[in-house]
């Protein structure tokens, strides 16, 4: 799993950030999506809260679409096989990271490239023609977080764009707008960046439900400092839940000291099921006030950590979860955290229980 960022109450930041580069311009205009017809599941609901819930459960589809610069340079790439497989394991959607960024124009109008806008478009395509519902993010916008003010232009274009080429697509697409806004992009400079992002795609998706979170990697301490706009009831707020990170992260490679974390356990105490607790009724609190649906779009516990403890406690977070509304999304599939097992192409069956348990 290529996780570089992450918070975690009472721990500090670990930040591990990869240069990247630009490709050059693309010349050409932006292709058309061609869409399969799909039954208009959502189309008739206006209600937020509803549609967050048709959220459900989902998996992230990490490690492929947001490496530096190419699918598969991470060693994941997404097959058409895999959708199928997800719906049929009794996940209702797929959480979709992109590094749009590394696919575009340095400099205005900021094009992205148009094959890639295919590529997309395809694997959107395949996640809708299995009967999932598809959230496509901005992921690893590292020059976004590190220089804020020279990248805000480039930012809103790319989402224009975006907003623009899937302006057709049917309810089952959600948008958000950014993975984990971190390090000089704190609350007062992505609050008012976020506003005008949403604005450019609600010239040409009004409807669209679209999912905003907090700064510092969408930390739970951080959701107060997340302003949405009051008018917008399409919105849903979303946060990532890593806690505790030394056990979550036990020899992670991207995390300095992690090896000294390996054997750290989760045995499901009392005080470990209080910490937890505590984290989602202060999210849920907010989400009530608010009156804004809760995604929990990244939780996971990476493989290095014993599989009896990682299933306790993905089961006890995905279970208080949903005790509270909060749609999910587990991190990832098939990588480093992965619940399905891309060599033996099977599921790990006692991870893949804790998230979707049967009788």
């Amino acid at each position: 799993m290529k996780k570089y960022l992450a918070s975690c109450r009472g721990l500090p930041l670990l930040l591990l950030l990869l240069a990247g580069c630009l490709p050059a311009a693309v010349p050409g205009p932006m292709p058309t999506p061609t869409l399969s017809p799909r039954p208009n599941g959502l189309a008739a609901d206006a209600d937020i809260f509803a549609r967050n819930q048709r959220l459900g459960r989902g998996v992230n589809l990490g490690n492929a679409l947001e490496a530096p610069q190419t699918e598969g340079e991470w060693g994941m790439k997404i097959e058409a096989g895999f959708m199928p497989l997800i719906r049929a394991a009794g996940f209702q959607h797929v959480r979709v990271p992109i590094r749009w960024n590394a696919h575009a124009v340095a400099e205005a109008p900021y094009t992205i490239d148009p094959v890639f806008f295919r590529r997309i478009d395809e694997v959107i395509q395949q996640a809708l023609d299995a009967g999932l519902v598809v959230l496509i993010n901005m992921h690893n916008y590292d020059d976004l977080m590190l220089n804020p003010p020279l990248n805000y232009d480039r930012f809103v274009a790319l989402w224009e764009q975006i907003a623009t080429h899937y302006q057709s697509y049917p309810p089952e697409l959600f948008f958000e707008l950014l993975n984990e806004p971190n390090s000089l992009l704190t609350a007062e400079r992505w609050n008012p960046l976020a506003l005008r992002a949403l604005a450019v795609v609600r010239r040409t998706n009004p409807q669209r439900a679209v999912v905003i979170g907090p700064d510092s990697y969408n930390a739970v301490g951080r959701l107060f400092m997340l302003q949405l706009p009051d008018a917008d009831r399409n919105l849903i707020a979303t946060v990532h839940y890593y806690n505790p990170f030394q056990f979550t992260h036990q020899g992670a490679e991207w995390a300095a000291g992690s090896d000294a974390w390996l054997g750290t356990s989760w045995t499901a105490t009392e005080a470990q099921k209080t910490a937890v607790l505590r984290d989602f009724d202060e999210v849920a609190q907010w989400g009530k006030q608010n009156r804004r649906p809760i995604y929990l779009g990244e939780f996971g516990a990476y493989s290095k950590a014993q599989m009896e403890y990682r299933t306790l406690w993905t089961a006890f977070v995905a279970r208080s979860a949903e005790e509270r509304q909060f749609s999910w999304a587990y991190w990832e599939f098939g990588a480093g955290f992965g619940v399905y097992d891309r060599t033996a192409r099977q599921w790990n069956s006692a991870l893949l229980q804790s998230l979707i348990p049967k009788p």
